[in-house]
């Protein structure tokens, strides 16, 4: 093994290690002084595609012009989060960027989503989606332009923050907007612009599709969408076939017969009931699951009683379960039923109510598509910052998009100092903050330049493409 192959499996494993939201990224190859490979030799897979060397520099030349406004918009977004389908200020915001561009507008698509077309000629038609919500958190990044909005969720008050990136996204999907607009005269076809609601519930997809989305708007021939991830920026990071897994929600509700806690035999305990499901139902997972495929089931909130000395009448538990293959998603909804029958029987209890909340399905990368955009993102951007990696085990809604027939490809960006990133994997080093954290602060100008630049090129490359997709 070369010195070469030793540091790149070397910073692949780092990867591993730090990539708790989004493992995926752990495997990319990428420089710890930032610097890239040469850039890989031009690839035009059949159905054509850009001439990298001649277009990129006026992208790059377009965003370095445009970015002043794409950081303010940023920070304003970020400063004002808004949780899902409450997204009006935001929505208003992107809406009233979009026609300053040029596009045609239309508002309250889904409840609160955007849909921003622009007409340009013959050719392909070319979705671009961002998400508009945030999440139901405390922000803690001290940053000058950090949240301080608090809402009501769910009946509580609660902070709310851009806490996954979404804001990196939006001002991506502006920017990538007036880049491709100012080299209009280098293409021909038609946008598609999507500023979807409620991604982080997994419903502002579907709730957009439901309002006539594929009706009232020209059908994409193909669809792109990034996401933030906790990689150093300027790298990308994606796969052919499945990159997120499906979600469903799970709510079970034990029932029993309250009483004193002092005389248990008196009552029918569903604490008990409660308990002896969590541990009983991972049993589900590490016996009758095949453990090379991926499924997990998460038990995140249990709710029942008030007082210590008191045992309550019912159990509430919430969580999450994600898989990649529909076969195992249905063996762990068997799982479920037949664990919660058993634990009641042997109480000698009702029933439980069980609900199962489906969510998104895995979004599923075109293997066409990501073959002609690696090959011109490892041109533009040089082998060392673009890799596929496996599946992630988080889930996003992008996938009703995709399953509605739509050839599409889902990529990641990093977002983090490769310095700094690099120094966080040192033994006894404190981790960097991920996706979801209250500390996730992403560097704002070099991780949105990669999202325009590259989501830009991916455009420009996909209206050289065929209309019908495949071919």
């Amino acid at each position: 093994m070369t010195h070469r192959q030793t540091r790149l499996k070397r910073t692949a494993l780092a990867w591993l290690m730090a990539g708790t939201v989004l493992p995926a990224f752990a495997q990319i190859p990428f420089s710890p002084g930032g610097s890239s490979s040469a850039p890989a030799p031009a690839a035009v897979a059949a159905g054509g595609g850009i001439d990298v060397a001649q277009i990129k520099p006026a992208v790059d030349a377009a965003v370095n012009a445009e970015y002043g406004q794409l950081d303010s918009l940023y920070k304003d977004i970020h400063a004002h989060p808004e949780l899902a389908f409450q997204e009006t200020r935001t929505a208003a915001k992107l809406a009233e960027e979009m026609r300053k561009i040029g596009f045609d507008v239309t508002e309250h698509v889904g409840k609160t989503g955007v849909v921003a077309v622009y007409r340009n000629g013959a050719g392909p038609t070319i979705l671009v989606r961002t998400e508009l919500d945030a999440l139901p958190m405390e922000e803690k990044t001290g940053l000058p332009y950090a949240s301080h909005v608090h809402t009501k969720w769910r009946g509580e008050d609660v902070g709310v923050a851009h806490s996954c990136g979404h804001d990196v996204h939006m001002a991506s999907w502006v920017g990538t907007a007036k880049t491709l607009v100012s080299l209009k005269d280098r293409w021909h076809g038609t946008l598609v612009f999507v500023a979807q609601p409620a991604e982080e519930v997994v419903g502002g997809a579907q709730a957009m599709i439901d309002d006539g989305f594929f009706k009232r708007f020209p059908k994409p021939d193909y669809a792109f969408a990034l996401h933030t991830g906790p990689g150093p920026y300027g790298s990308i990071v994606f796969n052919s076939g499945p990159i997120t897994s499906n979600s469903d929600g799970l709510e079970i509700t034990f029932k029993g017969r309250g009483g004193h806690g002092s005389a248990p035999d008196k009552t029918i305990d569903p604490v008990m009931m409660a308990a002896r499901f969590v541990v009983d139902l991972q049993s589900v997972i590490s016996r009758e699951k095949d453990p090379q495929e991926f499924g997990v089931v998460s038990i995140g909130a249990i709710q029942g009683g008030s007082a210590e000395n008191i045992i309550p009448d019912s159990v509430l538990l919430r969580g999450t379960i994600r898989s990649y293959k529909p076969a195992v998603r249905q063996k762990m909804l068997d799982g479920i039923r037949r664990t919660a029958k058993a634990v009641t029987e042997m109480s000698g209890a009702p029933d439980a109510e069980i609900k199962i909340t489906e969510g998104g399905k895995a979004v599923n990368n075109d293997p066409a598509v990501v073959a002609r955009t690696e090959a011109m993102f490892k041109t533009a951007f040089g082998n060392d910052r673009v890799l596929r990696v496996p599946p992630i085990t988080a889930s996003e809604d992008f996938s009703a998009f995709v399953d509605a027939g739509i050839p599409s490809m889902f990529f990641f960006i990093g977002v983090n100092d490769p310095q700094t990133f690099f120094a966080s994997l040192k033994p006894g080093a404190k981790p960097l903050p991920t996706n979801h954290s209250p500390l996730f602060a992403p560097v704002p100008e070099p991780s949105i330049k990669t999202g325009v630049t590259a989501m830009s090129l991916a455009v420009l490359n996909a209206l050289q493409w065929n209309k019908t997709a495949g071919q």
